[in-house]
């Protein structure tokens, strides 16, 4: 049985009626759509405030900095996905979506930054196809109707591999390179399969804002490789 199905929470929604149905995708794709437009206005603040450049003067002053960042960041993700997966308080289910939401901002405010001032073409550009490929996968997902929760051990797995490689490469000094970027674009693009499969064979009804959490983390992830690789392909 899938992770999602364990939640008590009410009727898995490929059990429910078609309008409880059609209400939680049409909730949870408005959610996801209102953390991305917060993310992109907190990502717009922080680089005109200059709190992008602080954030990157404060984790760039040692090779540690970014992996004592990241290690914050999992820590914070945990709880946020908790606190969104609340059952018995909306205002905490709200609150660990605002805490992703900022701290994802947050921790990708240095690479907007940095593409903002040297290649501020590269943004629009990475924001398009990271839309279309959301786009044409999610259209996968619904038109075939298939279950993508087979996915999640590899997906799990090859998380995993990902995080031990950018530890050994932020340790180590090394850099990874655009193979493993492609990569990761691979993988972001699984788990947008995985997580819509999800939404609408494995939640509950009522829990519209998780399902919108685990799609933004997905979506914010793939525009962060989509970037890096648009970046990388116009020096």
């Amino acid at each position: 049985m899938n992770a999602v199905e364990n939640y008590q929470y009410g009727t898995v929604v490929a059990n429910a009626a078609a309008d409880e149905r059609a209400d939680f995708i049409r909730k949870t794709y408005m959610h996801l759509t209102g953390a991305v437009v917060a993310f992109a206005i907190l990502e717009a603040y922080l680089v005109q405030s200059g709190l992008a450049l602080q954030i990157l003067n404060m984790v760039g002053v040692s090779k540690y900095g970014w992996l004592i960042v990241m290690l914050a960041f999992v820590g914070v993700s945990y709880v946020a996905n908790s606190w969104a997966m609340s059952a018995t308080s909306p205002a905490m289910q709200y609150a660990g979506l605002s805490l992703y939401v900022v701290a994802e901002a947050a921790i990708m405010s240095p690479l907007i930054l940095y593409a903002y001032i040297k290649m501020p073409e590269a943004l629009p550009m990475a924001a398009g196809i990271t839309l279309a490929m959301f786009g044409g996968l999610t259209f996968i997902v619904f038109i075939t109707g298939k279950d993508f929760s087979f996915l999640r051990g590899v997906l799990m797995l090859g998380g995993l591999v990902a995080l031990g490689l950018i530890i050994c490469s932020m340790i180590f000094g090394f850099s990874l390179g655009l193979v493993f970027v492609v990569a990761m674009i691979a993988l972001c693009c699984g788990y947008i399969l995985y997580d819509t499969s999800n939404v609408i064979h494995h939640y509950r009804v009522g829990q519209h804002v998780a399902a919108s959490l685990a799609l933004f983390a997905s979506v914010a992830m793939l525009f962060w490789y989509v970037l890096r690789l648009v970046m990388a392909l116009k020096k």
